[in-house]
């Protein structure tokens, strides 16, 4: 808090005016920065062209907001703030699962993905994967790369959903990755 109020310019005193402590600033910090992070994914999913891409899209947008190292703020509020971290992943379903489902709803409109898969399962699948990778128990930071951990999660959603027509457009996405390496 000493380094936080001297960064601003600011006295402790005001500091504390704001938040109670400091567990509580970092909850409101966590749910700022993860309000910015659903507008942003809401943004692409407005403006892609179709689902595929709003995938390649959002993992570039989401991977900003990672670092794979144990200093990455979502590994330390993981470690060092459990609950914070617990409150939003509750949220993420609430606020990011619907955007998923409308998401998939539109690549079986498009038929690009297909259209027997049930919506709420495939959203709650991804939404859960999404959840494991990052999970440092389960990844640790230092021995995964999040990058390739959401690239690999990304195309084995995927290419389970696709029609012939998405997957011809997903081997082009990948194939893209690729050459951007």
């Amino acid at each position: 808090m000493d380094e936080l109020a001297e960064a601003l310019a600011i006295s402790k005193k005001t500091l504390y005016a704001h938040f109670d402590n400091k567990e509580s600033l970092v909850r409101e910090s966590s749910l700022a920065v993860f309000d910015t992070v659903c507008r942003e994914i809401e943004e692409i999913k407005d403006n892609a062209t179709h689902p595929i891409e709003e995938l390649y899209t959002v993992k570039t947008a989401v991977l900003k907001y990672y670092q794979n190292e144990a200093s990455s703020p979502v590994y330390q509020l993981q470690k060092y703030y459990p609950e914070i971290y617990a409150e939003l992943k509750d949220q993420e379903y609430d606020r990011l699962g619907v955007m998923v489902k409308s998401s998939l709803n539109i690549g079986i409109q498009t038929g690009l993905f297909r259209p027997n898969i049930d919506l709420d399962f495939v959203s709650r699948l991804y939404m859960n994967g999404m959840r494991g990778i990052r999970d440092i128990d389960i990844f640790p930071p230092d021995e995964f790369n999040i990058e390739r951990l959401f690239e690999s999660y990304l195309e084995y959603h995927a290419r389970a959903i696709v029609t012939p027509k998405g997957l011809a457009i997903l081997n082009e996405y990948t194939q893209q990755q690729n050459r951007s390496k």
